[in-house]
């Protein structure tokens, strides 16, 4: 029996050194610094704030959604609990099989045939070999390429690489799901299908963590919402409490994205 789904973040912070070769790290140098996120660490390097003592619990059946402005911190935080970006400063435990919904297209190979990918993939995932021809079925149904599924996913259509990658992403059912966005793509008939197959993933899963700008997305989903703005965390709590406080408030933030 598999143990119960947990995340503790605890103090956590995490900083992006600045390094000024380009006119976007310029940008980023001056508005980081219009809004008080730039520091120094101990290399005295010029950082910036993305994520500032996060402290967040989640436990088997939590539902937690992610609101904030273009730049809050937001995706950095899910990159942190996929285990992308360390912390810099705090700790983070995560106790259980995990799949993140951040890019469905993320480490996909595009010189290797579909089938390929799908063993790759599901090597990555920890999957024992007996289970593979089992999500090479599962994958190859769903995705419908046919005789393309030998073939490089380099010639593919961008429509065929999206069922690619949406039927990859969503084969393997985690305990924790961590989802940038509600990602849904395609033409109808593979919307529908997409839909009705994310939505399962969704319910099966142990702990969801959600981003999105979709507000009536997250009070479907959500039962409890985390604002970040600025890389700190300003509201956490039940999902029609902070959500109705969020969308009340209008941040006059710049456009430019910091992370």
């Amino acid at each position: 029996m598999s143990s119960r789904a947990l995340i503790e973040v605890k103090n956590l912070s995490v900083l992006f050194p600045l390094y000024h070769g380009s006119s976007r790290s310029l940008k980023k140098m001056v508005v980081a610094a219009a809004s008080g996120r730039l520091a120094q660490d101990q290399q005295q390097r010029v950082v910036v704030r993305a994520l500032t003592d996060i402290n967040v619990r989640l436990d088997s059946g939590d539902r937690l959604g992610l609101v904030g402005s273009n730049g809050a911190g937001k995706t950095t935080l899910l990159r942190v609990l996929a285990g992308i970006y360390e912390p810099v400063l705090g700790s983070l435990r995560v106790r259980g099989s995990l799949n993140a919904l951040l890019d469905p297209n993320l480490g996909m190979n595009m010189e290797l045939t579909g089938r390929e990918n799908i063993l790759l993939r599901g090597l990555y995932n920890g999957l024992p070999r007996s289970a593979l021809p089992r999500l090479e079925e599962d994958v190859a149904e769903f995705a419908e390429l046919s005789d393309f599924l030998d073939l490089p996913v380099r010639i593919y259509s961008a429509g065929m690489v999206v069922r690619l990658g949406f039927a990859l992403a969503t084969a393997i059912k985690p305990q924790i799901l961590l989802m940038d966005e509600w990602f849904l793509a395609g033409d109808a008939v593979f919307m529908e299908k997409a839909r009705v197959r994310l939505e399962e993933m969704v319910r099966g899963a142990d702990i969801l963590v959600l981003s999105s700008h979709q507000n009536e997305i997250i009070r479907q989903w959500c039962s409890r919402v985390l604002w970040l703005d600025q890389g700190n965390v300003i509201a956490d709590g039940p999902s029609e409490e902070v959500l109705d406080r969020y969308i009340g408030t209008i941040p006059h933030h710049p456009i430019e994205a910091l992370v």
